[in-house]
């Protein structure tokens, strides 16, 4: 999507290096879905997987560049949404791939795989989730076998946590998936007790 592209651009453009250079941004949801593919829909925020290893100084900088209110939010009506990575529905090693056509000076930028991407809305599960598998199901960028398979692999990252009760939710909406969307029958999973 073009608006995410000079989005990232107006922040690259208005970066001030903190010696890290550069930055690896990794963009989940929706944003990463329109940056792999011919997808748009209306998004309020591009979310970027917290940086674990880097200076607390680069959630700083984006967010006071771009969270809402700033300048760069009233120029494109997108904010920059810092997640940490124990909210997501996501196995232990994501799947990202380079964005190597998007090229910034201080960033280099990484998208959620597409599995991984649905995968992690499961979780939530709202009507802009569901449009937005759709959408992936439709385009044929989503494999079943990939997404079972992420999925199980989720299952046993999250297994022995306390996040482990909500695996069944999760189940249920990837089974709704499968026979609503990709038309397929559910798949059987064991679930932590």
């Amino acid at each position: 999507m073009a608006l995410i592209r000079e989005f990232l651009e107006a922040i690259d453009k208005k970066w001030k290096p903190v010696g890290t250079e550069p930055i690896t941004l990794e963009i989940i949801g929706s944003a990463a879905l329109m940056l792999q593919c011919d997808y748009e829909r209306g998004t309020k925020d591009a979310d970027v997987l917290e940086n674990k290893d880097g200076p607390p100084e680069i959630k700083e900088q984006l967010l006071s560049l771009a969270e809402k209110e700033t300048d760069i939010y009233k120029q494109f009506r997108i904010y920059i949404d810092v997640v940490t990575r124990a909210i997501l529905f996501l196995p232990q090693r994501p799947l990202f791939h380079p964005l190597p056509d998007l090229t910034l000076k201080n960033f280099n930028i990484e998208v959620l795989d597409i599995n991984d991407v649905v995968l992690s809305k499961l979780k939530r599960y709202n009507n802009d989730d569901k449009n937005d598998i759709r959408a992936m199901a439709q385009q044929e960028r989503l494999d079943h076998k990939r997404l079972v398979a992420r999925f199980e692999a989720a299952v046993e990252w999250f297994s022995m946590d306390a996040r482990s009760q909500d695996m069944a939710r999760y189940l249920r909406n990837l089974n709704t998936v499968e026979r609503d969307i990709l038309d397929c029958p559910p798949s059987k999973i064991e679930l932590p007790d």
